[in-house]
């Protein structure tokens, strides 16, 4: 009786741990189903371009490869990646992962956090804007007609050593030029040149017919052109991973075009840019490598590459080129500059193109050639209209067809409905932002002192070098990424540099806003698209409307997220391998050219002032015809004897 109760008890305790068992392994499999959810909730939110916007990352400026340069090298990353700890639990932000399930953090947000309505929320964001940039208060434009400098006494032999540093057909981008010759602003700055009438671009897109689209947007691209520096100046040549940002207001319309731009590379230099006003209709995104040349008494400025033009709506793209600036009189003559060479307007998806030639003026020319263009307008292979007229004044068009002409663009005219720009604050920018980079170059220009200003531009030059003999991997930029295959119209080169944040898709009617972040351009939508304080910034905003979008968005904005990091990854991948790959074929030439020199060594003789005449060989053949010979005078004797 005894045996029986006690097996019953033993059998009673094995069913309870057995039974603990079970809601143990059931617990951990409920757990371990958050933990998966939480886990695949943060990687939906991190794949997000706004999430990462969220976070104010302080980005080295050196990185080992596209995924490190944005989630391993930056203070704080921590916040919102998990951790994964030694027994296999995950833990966010120090604490249990898998307390609650996705749908209980959903709930729980919609519950907790209060409904604005969209006047509100978008109000926030105009008041966002307006605290960050400030009105440009530099409105010259320049003169019509030849651009010319009288150089100072004082900086002739400026200008002479500067002759003494190149020859004919050289490229000026390693010369050091005097600063009496610079425009205080980064080039970066001077591409945003192009966009003052970007208006245009909004009438082009709500025209119906596809010749007036073409139409509109060639007057957008020359209207780019005329503004002129006082004398004759360059702009600072950017450093490596400098960026600009800035915006225009547009009159008629309650939206902003939005320009950022970042150094790609520095050699050879390549400065890529993107546009986008989506409200409004278009994007633009380009990429130029910038080079120059040197003649003897000229030098030429030339620009590599081309901006797409999207006409959203349409589905269409415009790629254009751009002139070369042409300096002459270094030597002889008065020093001017003019714009010359051909550029191309294409649109493969309507047919027309067109091709604008610059011409220079002649040495006996007039005035009446000064900063003239003409140009024709083609569909395939026929000739729709010619253009004749002025880059910096009016350029009119003639129609092949009938005969009609019209005026195409008026400088004068134009310049009366300029937009006005917006700057970044200054104390707002960042360390590379271009103001702030060369703040204390420009300061010394503005009070022309040239020696604190060539201090101030050596010390960033010499910075600039310190970081390139730093690095250890191949330069990721941060917010552009180069795609391996792009295919340009024929005869225009594409340096195929694309903004990571990029979005040519027509704007949506839930869409309420379009702004710009810590240089990422995107737009806050309506009711049912996220919900945000007041208080809450376009970056908040931006995460917390991601984190209420539907799945299926999600679920694509990360497939777009993931295709650009892979493809910054493969690139950098790439790049290390090419580099690699120099590396050994320059090891093994000296491998080679090492093997050369022992056996050189090897074979050269101990007495360097003796000559050999004869090879060995050649020394045994002698021996041998001696010892014939002599052979053959023995028999001799002895025969004769006999």
């Amino acid at each position: 009786m005894i045996e029986k109760n006690y097996k019953s008890a033993m059998d009673l305790q094995e069913e309870i741990i057995e039974r603990k068992a079970k809601h143990k392994s059931e617990r951990r499999r409920s757990s371990i189903f958050s933990l998966l959810n939480i886990q695949k909730k943060l990687k939906r939110q991190a794949s997000e371009p706004g999430y990462f916007a969220s976070k104010k990352l302080n980005r080295k400026y050196s990185v080992d490869s596209a995924i490190l340069s944005d989630f391993g090298k930056t203070n704080g990353v921590k916040d919102f990646m998990l951790e994964t700890c030694s027994d296999g639990v995950s833990v966010c932000n120090g604490e249990l992962a898998g307390v609650a399930s996705d749908s209980d953090s959903e709930a729980s947000r919609g519950m907790n956090a209060p409904r604005e309505d969209t006047a509100s929320r978008k109000h926030d964001v105009i008041a966002r804007i307006e605290s960050c940039y400030v009105e440009d208060p530099n409105r010259d434009t320049g003169a019509a007609g030849e651009l010319v400098e009288e150089v100072a006494e004082e900086n002739k032999s400026l200008l002479w050593f500067l002759l003494k540093q190149v020859r004919p057909g050289m490229d000026l981008s390693k010369v050091v030029l005097p600063t009496f010759i610079l425009e205080p602003r980064s080039f970066l700055d001077k591409l945003s040149d192009n966009y003052y009438h970007a208006d245009i671009l909004a009438q082009a897109q709500n025209q119906e017919d596809p010749y007036t689209r073409f139409k509109s947007v060639l007057r957008w691209y020359l209207s780019g052109l005329y503004r002129k520096p006082k004398g004759l100046k360059k702009p600072y040549n950017p450093v490596l991973g400098e960026t600009f940002r800035c915006c225009w207001r547009h009159r008629d319309a309650d939206s902003r075009t939005y320009y950022v731009a970042e150094q790609v590379s520095h050699h050879p230099p390549v400065s890529a840019f993107y546009v986008s006003n989506r409200k409004e209709g278009y994007v633009i995104e380009g990429s130029l490598l910038a080079r120059s040349k040197f003649y003897g008494n000229s030098t030429s400025a030339i620009l590599e590459g081309c901006a797409r033009v999207h006409l959203l709506s349409w589905g269409e793209t415009y790629v254009t080129t751009a002139p070369y600036a042409h300096c002459k009189g270094i030597v002889i003559g008065t020093l001017s500059m003019e714009l010359g060479g051909k550029v191309h307007v294409v649109c493969a998806d309507t047919g027309y193109h067109a091709d604008v030639e610059f011409k220079l003026r002649s040495f006996l020319g007039g005035s009446d050639q000064t900063n003239a263009i003409s140009g024709r307008i083609k569909k395939g292979k026929d000739t729709i209209a010619t253009i004749e007229g002025y880059w910096d004044g009016k350029i009119d068009i003639k129609d092949k067809r009938t005969g009609e002409e019209s005026n195409l663009l008026d400088v004068a005219l134009l310049k009366e409905q300029r937009m006005t720009r917006y700057l970044m604050k200054l104390d707002s920018q960042q360390e590379y932002e271009s103001q702030r980079l060369w703040v204390k170059v420009s300061e010394a220009i503005a009070n022309d002192d040239q020696i604190a200003a060539t201090e101030q531009k050596t010390i960033i030059e010499e910075a600039q070098r310190a970081r390139a003999r730093n690095l250890v991997t191949p330069w990721v930029p941060r917010f552009f990424h180069k795609e391996l295959h792009v295919q340009p119209p024929d005869g225009i080169i594409d340096q195929g540099w694309r903004y990571n944040h990029v979005n040519t898709s027509p704007w949506q009617s839930d869409e309420v806003i379009e702004y710009e972040d810590e240089f990422v351009i995107g737009s806050l939508r309506g009711p049912g698209h996220g919900r945000a304080p007041v208080s809450a910034g376009p970056r908040e905003i931006s995460r917390r409307a991601s984190d209420s979008d539907s799945r299926d968005e999600l679920a694509k904005r990360s497939s777009k997220s993931t295709t650009r990091t892979l493809k910054q990854t493969l690139y950098s991948i790439d790049t290390a391998l090419r580099d690699h790959t120099h590396a050994i074929e320059r090891l093994q030439k000296t491998v080679e050219s090492l093997n050369e020199g022992h056996r050189a060594t090897a074979f050269r003789p101990q007495n360097v002032g003796r000559i050999p005449t004869t090879t060995h060989s050649w020394d045994l053949f002698g021996g041998f015809v001696l010892a014939i010979v002599l052979q053959a005078l023995l028999n001799w004797l002895f025969y004769h004897k006999d």
